[in-house]
């Protein structure tokens, strides 16, 4: 498979995914594909679901391309359970990449979430969450929704996560603070490399906010 080739299969999944990023992906020793005579790179199936992990790992779990590298080389070895498999590339003649893109409205962040709609429209009122172009949310705020469903159980309202999404909103500020410098620069490797920062900083303060809150919380037990 040519580049071309594997952002027709990813990008689906992985809008954001160019070029550049593949060269970047290559460059850290996360995916080696081999080369033509003529030089252009050629990609196996097994190195569009190597690129397919290491995007999904940064994109739902925020992970580190050092950490990805590490669990790559786990599985290589075979020391870990998990495998990189291929997807089913069609349900009922349609991209099963659409059907997993998470394109959710009120009602059916609520039917996945097991939440009640009432609760999914006031954490959209509250600004918790936001609806794109086109009234969908994005796949992420389902475990938003998933949270707060817990959290209602305990008589938080919607109103009450104002300040959660504050205080995401000031750490993602951060983040941009630190990559500025390389979201300025137009090489594309600079660009690629920006993301990865991105990612691995975003998920540094998710492990700082975490690990305040489980101090904070401590004392109360007895």
């Amino acid at each position: 498979m040519r580049i071309s080739d594997v952002l027709a299969d990813l990008q689906p999944d992985f809008p954001t995914l160019s070029p550049s990023k593949l060269r970047f992906l290559e460059e850290q020793g996360l995916v080696e594909p081999r080369r033509s005579p003529g030089g252009y790179r050629q990609y196996s199936r097994a190195d569009v679901e190597r690129v397919r992990y290491v995007l999904a790992q940064q994109r739902d779990r925020y992970l580190p391309l050092r950490v990805i590298g590490e669990q790559l080389a786990a599985l290589d070895r075979g020391e870990v359970t998990e495998a990189v498999t291929p997807r089913l590339a069609t349900s009922d003649g349609e991209r099963a990449s659409l059907r997993s893109a998470g394109r959710h409205t009120v009602a059916s962040l609520a039917e996945e979430a097991g939440a009640d709609v009432t609760l999914v429209a006031g954490l959209a009122e509250a600004g918790v969450i936001s609806a794109g172009t086109g009234g969908h949310f994005e796949p992420w705020t389902l475990e938003v929704v998933r949270a707060a469903a817990g959290l209602a159980e305990h008589g938080v309202e919607p109103r009450h996560l104002r300040g959660f999404r504050t205080a995401a909103d000031r750490q993602v500020a951060v983040v941009e603070q630190i990559v500025a410098p390389l979201r300025g620069q137009r090489a594309v490797a600079a660009q690629a490399h920006a993301a990865s920062v991105a990612a691995e900083v975003g998920e540094l303060c998710a492990r700082l906010h975490t690990a305040l809150v489980r101090a904070g919380v401590a004392d109360f037990a007895p």
